[in-house]
């Protein structure tokens, strides 16, 4: 899935979810160093564990960050979106 990422610095996500895990996790532009941490600390992880764990965290005074994007992105891969 690519996801396009809206009020942050990346701006977009890829990603697959394969029985229930997510794998290739890459995030296009933003933090890179950071993003590349983000996306191996979840390559395997379970997509709804995940969800749990980032959705809802905050960039500064933004309202959303990159991996609360990526949060919804699984959202809505696993038609969750809410």
């Amino acid at each position: 899935m690519i996801y396009r990422t809206k009020g942050t610095c990346s701006r977009a996500i890829s990603f697959d979810i394969e029985d229930g895990k997510l794998r290739n996790v890459q995030f296009v532009d933003g933090c890179n160093g950071n993003l590349q941490g983000i996306g191996r600390l979840v390559e395997g992880m379970d997509a709804k564990e995940c969800v749990s764990r980032l959705k809802g965290i905050r960039c500064g005074y933004k309202d959303t960050s990159c991996p609360d994007q990526l949060a919804r992105a699984i959202e809505k891969a696993l038609g969750e979106a809410g």
